[in-house]
C-alpha cells in the first residue's frame, strides 16, 4: 500500500484513484500521521458486507444481540382514582 501525503493527494487526486484502482487500497498520511485510506468501490462493498449479519443470521442466531430492558411487574405505585 501506497502512501500519499496529503498534499500530494489534493495535488494528485486523479493519479490517486487510479492507482487505487489499479493496484489496490492507498494511504493518505498528515503531517506524517496515517489518516485515511482510499479502496476501490469493490473492497469497500466486500467490506460493508462482511460486517453486518443479514436478517436471516440474525433470526437464527442462538444468543439475543441485545437485551430488552422490561420493568418488574408489581412494583409500580397506582394512583388513586379521582374523586368526584
Amino acid at each position: 500500500m501506497k502512501a500519499w501525503p496529503v498534499q500530494d493527494a489534493k495535488a494528485r487526486f486523479s493519479e490517486l484513484l487510479d492507482a487505487c484502482v489499479a493496484e489496490g487500497p492507498q494511504l493518505v498520511t498528515r503531517r506524517g500521521a496515517e489518516a485515511a485510506v482510499l479502496v476501490p468501490a469493490s473492497v469497500w462493498r466486500r467490506l460493508e458486507a462482511e460486517a453486518r449479519p443479514s436478517f436471516k443470521d440474525l433470526l437464527l442466531a442462538d444468543a439475543p444481540r441485545f437485551a430488552i430492558p422490561v420493568p418488574r411487574r408489581g412494583r409500580a405505585k397506582r394512583r388513586k382514582p379521582p374523586a368526584f
